[in-house]
């Protein structure tokens, strides 16, 4: 007697790396990259988060994630607001992989994994540690360093620091 699978295993892993994104760090990059080695396709997803504001805008955020990560051919990026699971179901995504900084990250982030699995429990998430160079790493910190005139080479792609300089140029 020919025994049956407990469940069906997925053909293909297509994994949703999403954020807000503003902007982009190496860090976030850092994750794209490894998140791109273990699924065949990363859908990189910026929120249009319309209670926070934003530096850049959704478009300008797209366009930065699109030129650096560029060089995964994997990778692809959209945008999307509502339920992160109904964005992961409209792209036939069955993973939401999130990136954890520190143990006050993984508290929220399991919040927020449960909920997206009670919503739609074929969505799985799963999270990668922060490359140790980045664990400090957030959009907020380099927003904050660049507005009081600080240096941000090395924790930013050279395009977005480009980017924020002359977004804080035009802000004073």
């Amino acid at each position: 007697m020919a025994t049956q699978p407990l469940h069906k295993q997925p053909s293909q892993l297509i994994a949703i790396y999403p954020g807000s994104f503003d902007p982009i760090t190496n860090g976030h990059l850092d994750l794209i990259a490894r998140g791109s080695r273990v699924v065949e396709r990363l859908i990189v997803a910026v929120l249009k988060n319309q209670s926070k504001t934003a530096l850049f805008s959704v478009e300008e955020r797209v366009e930065m994630v699109q030129e650096v990560a560029r060089p995964y051919s994997n990778v692809e990026v959209g945008s999307f607001d509502g339920l992160l699971v109904e964005y992961a179901a409209e792209r036939g995504a069955n993973l939401i992989l999130r990136g954890i900084r520190a143990v006050s990250d993984y508290e929220y982030e399991l919040q927020m994994a449960l909920m997206n699995r009670r919503l739609r429990p074929e969505v799985e998430t799963a999270f990668l540690m922060a490359g140790e160079a980045y664990s400090f790493l957030s959009s907020n910190l380099v927003k904050e360093v660049v507005s009081l005139g600080g240096d941000v080479a090395g924790l930013v792609p050279p395009t977005v620091e480009t980017r924020l300089k002359a977004k804080f140029r035009r802000k004073k």
